[in-house]
């Protein structure tokens, strides 16, 4: 079954993630072939390619240049004369709005992969309805719930997505003790990160003000690991930064910047902290913490509370920043704790997102619309 990936690629967050694990475990589905066709270079592309993927490139599609829309369905649909594929997944509403005609035109099943939560208001929501998929998958059951607004009539089925635990051992402590000493941190010190895009929405805010409220706390230190990719988010961080010193913790909280050793700063670290302000339609950041061992302390909203329950975590309110303070402290002053919520962790993102039932589960979705050649 030759499966064809169709997104922008100009950023990378958890869909990025997602596709670049469907390149690397092909072997886990050999029933699978992966293809990708993108319309911006960056890190994605790249990632597939270090992986030895070849990567489609239609184009840098701008909507408010139309002719950047016809050139790249165009290249797209030179892409089908070439090759034949089974099955087309646009992944979110960007990609269904500018490339779903197309896949239509040529009978080929489309499978629309939701990754946010739709109100059916806004403009590119409103493009994407005009393009009926055969399949909806969606990453939680807090998304399906909202896919209605966009596709009543289509059946949706929820699909945790595959995560990989990470590809490293530090078993002896090496790669903690390293990064600590990249990153100035003493040995002994309690690590809170949060590894997440810079999007005011993800609770980095937040973050600093509960911390903010443990001046008086000792040997905790704050890693905010996550690069400005959009101008917003550069003032963003610069807020946040401002923010730090303003609270008097400048000195206990490190900004990293956009980092591709994600998993290393996991290794590193001793609790993973995302409160977030709007709900996460899912949450890969949760799920790699998880596998590497971090308590997660997070908000009741959204696909968190699909992830994180008493065994793995803690979550308070939204914008609760006394609770997420003391919750904090508490965790902070208590290892035992932290490692019996560690060996929750594993067991829990193993259980939710083991990446060869999910991607048997992917098979088992699409397969009855590519034999059949199920095309609305």
């Amino acid at each position: 079954m030759k499966i064809l990936h169709i997104y922008a690629g100009n950023l990378f967050g958890g869909i990025e993630t997602l596709l670049v694990t469907l390149a690397k475990q092909q072997n886990l589905c050999p029933q699978m072939k992966h293809h990708f066709a993108l319309c911006f270079e960056g890190r994605l592309a790249s990632e597939l390619r270090n992986v030895g993927i070849r990567v489609n490139m239609l184009g840098n599609v701008r909507v408010s240049r139309p002719w950047t829309i016809w050139k790249a369905r165009l290249q797209l649909q030179k892409l089908f004369k070439q090759e034949q594929f089974d099955v087309v997944i646009c992944h979110a509403c960007w990609s269904e709005a500018i490339f779903g005609s197309v896949v239509k035109a040529n009978s080929m099943p489309l499978i629309f992969w939701c990754h946010d939560t739709p109100n059916g208001r806004h403009w590119l929501e409103k493009w994407a309805k005009q393009i009926l998929p055969n399949l909806v998958i969606t990453n939680s059951n807090y998304t399906q719930n909202a896919v209605s607004k966009l596709y009543p009539q289509i059946p949706s089925h929820t699909l945790y997505l595959p995560v990989s635990p990470p590809e490293i051992d530090d078993a002896h402590g090496s790669i903690r003790r390293a990064v600590r000493a990249e990153l100035n941190t003493p040995d002994d010190a309690v690590v809170i990160i949060q590894a997440s895009r810079l999007e005011e929405w993800k609770g980095q805010t937040v973050l600093l003000s509960a911390l903010s409220r443990l001046r008086d706390v000792p040997n905790w230190i704050c890693w905010i690991a996550g690069g400005a990719q959009r101008s917003h988010e550069v003032e963003y961080l610069q807020a946040l930064q401002t923010q730090a010193t303003e609270l008097g913790i400048s000195d206990r909280v490190c900004f990293l910047g956009q980092r591709t050793d994600v998993p290393h700063l996991l290794a590193a670290a001793d609790i993973h902290c995302q409160p977030n302000t709007a709900p996460e339609p899912f949450g890969i950041a949760f799920i790699e913490a998880l596998y590497a061992g971090l308590p997660v302390l997070t908000t009741a909203i959204g696909g968190a509370v699909e992830i994180v329950d008493e065994s793995c975590g803690r979550m308070v309110a939204a914008n609760d920043t006394a609770s997420l303070s003391n919750i904090l402290e508490t965790i902070i002053a208590n290892p035992d704790e932290r490692a019996t919520l560690a060996q929750g962790g594993r067991s829990r993102a193993e259980y939710l997102c083991n990446p060869l039932k999910q991607i048997t589960q992917l098979y088992n979705l699409i397969s009855p619309f590519v034999e059949h050649k199920v095309v609305a």
